[in-house]
């Protein structure tokens, strides 16, 4: 071999080195609002899919309105999510008719019968309900149990157009190519003992969804022992930085946002609200206080973030500057003070997440009381109940071409004009317990029941 030619040797391995290291770290897509719904509650966690025409009625058993119904085995509660032409969703499938039990009850002990499971990914396409691709991640029996209105499969996927991540609590977390289904990579968490702090045995299931944001996947994993936040690699999975937070267990998704131009990760808690750098994991700002069992997503809009949970002694609303810092917990029996813009604690929300849209903030709670206020003042327009009042509300709503959905978990869907005034526009049984919440894709709304997946297409003319 001629030096001329090990020369040209070494510069196309070289080439071929680069190229291969670039290629592991494919630079992510701008999601587009409307069209793509990439993790819990859309982009930016905002819940709303504006852009396309929506629809208002539709009929399961007629097929009025259906675009396509796919069955998912198994028991989730994993959101679908959307990105080109495909929807996908995690189930946790152990082959037998699992007790799902939803409503209204205070029942805290967890249904621990040992089944074995299988994690898997479902990816359909978003115009046919066709199987596009299924992986499964994990099998055996889960490293802890789940509440009877819960399952193994909670946490909703995530999305940056190349890479698709799925978390399955105690079972790990997971890195695929989203285009094939392709495992990528792998980590092993330990297990995250999600549960009531005030009742350690009961074990309920880990639900926090991942996020994915510049390259890095994003964990919140609050739980009875170790609890923290941490960023991994999205094409490798290996761990960037790691924070240890003292927070009891939640259930909360976090939600990233700029403030000047620099990327934060908002979180809810109980005795830690708060703001940390994405870079890092340094902590930016802090409040403590509210309802000891957050699982509400934060929202972020117009230079806001809207913070809403339940349970014990509070169900607050906090109103917070974006660009808050330090510690702002507020004194006791204060309602604001220079971050904290406004508050009230009689009416925030259990399990569904806020919404704000064209204007307004839309707050639910669990018994479909829906209270909307304005954003920048706290104050209050109306409160109505939606539905009889005998069913729960656990999925959170989304919003598109002027209307909001409702999901409750006795399977009917109500359609609420948006406005300062309350009106109800339809309402919509699915057949099936309904506790996920829908995402919205080109004007088509994707519903995820108990045991399908369906795709409800803008009203026929």
């Amino acid at each position: 071999m001629t030096p001329q030619t090990g020369v040209r040797l070494w510069i196309s391995a070289l080439f071929l080195s680069v190229f291969g290291l670039l290629a592991a770290h494919v630079v992510a897509q701008e999601p587009q609002p409307g069209m793509h719904w990439p993790q819990f509650r859309g982009v930016g966690a905002s819940g709303v899919g504006d852009g396309f025409g929506a629809p208002v009625r539709w009929d399961v058993e007629t097929g009025e309105n259906i675009l396509w119904k796919a069955p998912i085995p198994g028991l989730g509660h994993s959101s679908p999510i959307v990105w080109g032409d495909l929807v996908c969703v995690t189930t946790a499938d152990s082959g037998q008719a699992d007790e799902l039990k939803v409503g209204l009850y205070g029942d805290i002990e967890p249904v621990n019968d040992g089944s074995a499971q299988r994690w898997e990914v479902r990816c359909l396409d978003k115009a046919t309900g066709m199987e596009s691709w299924t992986a499964v991640a994990h099998q055996g029996v889960p490293a802890i149990p789940r509440h009877p209105k819960s399952t193994h499969a909670n946490s909703t996927l995530a999305t940056d157009g190349t890479y698709l991540v799925a978390m399955f609590g105690s079972e790990g977390l997971y890195g695929y190519r989203l285009t094939t289904g392709r495992k990528l990579w792998n980590v092993d968490l330990g297990v995250l003992d999600s549960g009531f702090f005030s009742a350690t045995t009961a074990l309920w299931g880990f639900a926090a969804s991942p996020v994915i944001h510049g390259g890095k996947v994003i964990v919140q994993a609050d739980i009875l022992n170790g609890s923290f936040l941490a960023a991994f690699d999205v094409g490798t999975g290996e761990q960037m930085w790691r924070t240890e937070r003292d927070d009891v267990p939640t259930w909360s998704t976090p939600t990233v946002h700029a403030v000047d131009g620099r990327a934060q990760i908002v979180v809810n808690g109980y005795r830690h609200i708060g703001g940390y750098d994405i870079e890092t994991g340094r902590e930016l700002w802090r409040m403590a206080g509210g309802g000891d069992i957050p699982t509400p997503t934060p929202v972020v809009d117009d230079g806001l973030v809207f913070i809403t949970n339940a349970h014990g002694g509070e169900a607050p609303i906090f109103a917070i500057n974006a660009g808050a810092s330090g510690d702002i917990t507020p004194v006791d029996g204060v309602l604001s003070n220079d971050h904290l813009v406004w508050s009230q604690r009689r009416d925030g929300a259990y399990m569904q997440t806020p919404i704000v849209y064209d204007g307004l903030l839309y707050n639910c709670r669990d018994n479909g009381v829906l209270s909307v206020y304005e954003p920048r003042t706290g104050r209050r327009l109306y409160q109505q109940r939606i539905g009889g009042g005998g069913s729960g509300f656990s999925a959170s709503p989304v919003a598109a071409d002027g209307k909001v959905y409702f999901s409750s978990e006795d399977g009917s869907v109500y359609v609420v004009k948006a406005g300062s005034e309350f009106e109800i526009l339809a309402e919509n049984f699915m057949g099936e317990t309904l506790m996920a919440t829908p995402a919205l894709s080109e004007g088509v709304i994707y519903i995820r029941t108990r045991g399908h997946l369906v795709a409800v297409q803008p009203n026929a003319t």
